[in-house]
């Protein structure tokens, strides 16, 4: 892969290092110098039991190849001891950097001072720890998620009525940027709106429980958040059971709104099913993560300051820079609502219609 980014003078810190140094911020070839061996390089796959990260499985062993680095692979399924352990095991296997997504952002502070420690560089990809230093995080912005989610709840809704938010696990910052997002965009722009804020521990049973239990005590709820996909299945099969999971022209539709742009939500979405979803890029994430790995390794640095693929690299504090990419709002129409540019469900853009 030989895209650019932009050059110049980096202000970070390089993990486990406490001098700057000059950046150098391209992509490197395949390999560094005829014949060089490709770096190993050790990434954790978070779960396997949602479609959205299940796609990012299969876009990591592309994007190695396309990069030149060579895979040992472990998955933690949702869980922080596994994933420390998982970080051992590729500690012993000599790994050269660490790619992985750590859904406890706080539980992960001590391994990530031994991976700096040893010198071994980490990339975390979705979710940014709470503590400690990462040569990169490549994530979208989720407070945005929210922001957007509000948007056009409190447009479709026309600042009235009661709204349903399933919310990730709080001990994630992604659930706790989405959430006080969403709650504060909804306190600013739509008072009218009563948000009922359901925590789900990102888990799909949970997600149809508390929405049930819900829509039993307040029937005449108008909307519902769903920070992830997870919640997909269940929701609608709990609208369905309640005669409420009708096209948007019936007045007893209840507006959805999703996170992660699967297939199934763009597909649902074109059916009139659910709404909007925001598209989380599962390839991109896949990419950037093993492209700044890769840099990490070969010594570069990276300045903040807009990209050449459609995002920002901002400073969340010293020694963590963070990726910021792209990840549209998408609707049926594609219309612009609540001062939100959307993507239309079949923009050929989306990865969720590429997969």
């Amino acid at each position: 892969m030989n895209r650019r980014i932009l050059v110049s003078l980096a202000v970070v810190t390089t993990l486990g290092a406490s001098s700057s140094m000059a950046a150098c911020n391209r992509d490197s070839p395949a390999a560094d110098g005829a014949g060089a061996a490709a770096p190993v390089v050790g990434v954790d796959y978070p779960r396997s039991d949602t479609d959205f990260w299940n796609s990012y499985i299969k876009y990591v062993p592309r994007s190695a190849q396309e990069l030149g680095v060579q895979l040992k692979t472990t998955n933690s399924q949702n869980d922080v001891a596994t994933l420390i352990s998982n970080v051992q095991t590729f500690v012993s296997q000599g790994v050269k950097g660490v790619v992985m997504a750590p859904q406890d952002t706080a539980a992960i502070a001590p391994t990530l001072q031994q991976l700096a420690t040893k010198k071994v560089p980490v990339v975390t990809i979705d979710t940014r720890p709470d503590t400690e230093s990462v040569y990169m995080v490549v994530r979208a912005d989720n407070r945005a998620y929210g922001v957007k989610a509000c948007q056009f709840l409190g447009t479709k809704l026309a600042g009235k009525g009661k709204v349903v938010m399933l919310q990730g696990d709080l001990a994630s910052i992604n659930g706790r940027d989405r959430t006080e997002a969403f709650n504060d965009c909804m306190k600013k722009n739509f008072p009218g709106i009563t948000v009922f804020g359901e925590v789900t521990d990102w888990k799909g049973d949970v997600a149809a429980s508390k929405l049930q239990t819900r829509l039993a005590s307040d029937p005449d709820v108008k909307g519902v958040y769903m920070e992830s996909s997870f919640a997909l299945s269940g929701t609608k099969q709990v609208l369905r059971q309640k005669g409420r999971l009708v096209p948007p022209s019936d007045p007893k539709h209840v507006f959805i709104v999703s996170n992660d742009g699967i297939p199934e939500e763009l597909k649902d979405i074109k059916a009139g099913l659910i709404d909007a979803t925001v598209s989380q890029p599962a390839d991109q994430y896949a990419k950037y993560g093993l492209f700044y790995v890769k840099a990490a390794i070969d010594g570069k640095t990276f300045q903040l300051g807009p990209t050449d693929h459609d995002s920002t690299i901002i400073k969340v504090r010293d020694g963590v820079l963070e990726d910021q990419l792209s990840a549209p709002l998408v609707t049926a129409d594609g219309a612009t609502i609540g001062g939100e540019k959307t993507a239309k469900y079949d923009d050929t853009s989306l990865w969720g219609n590429n997969s």
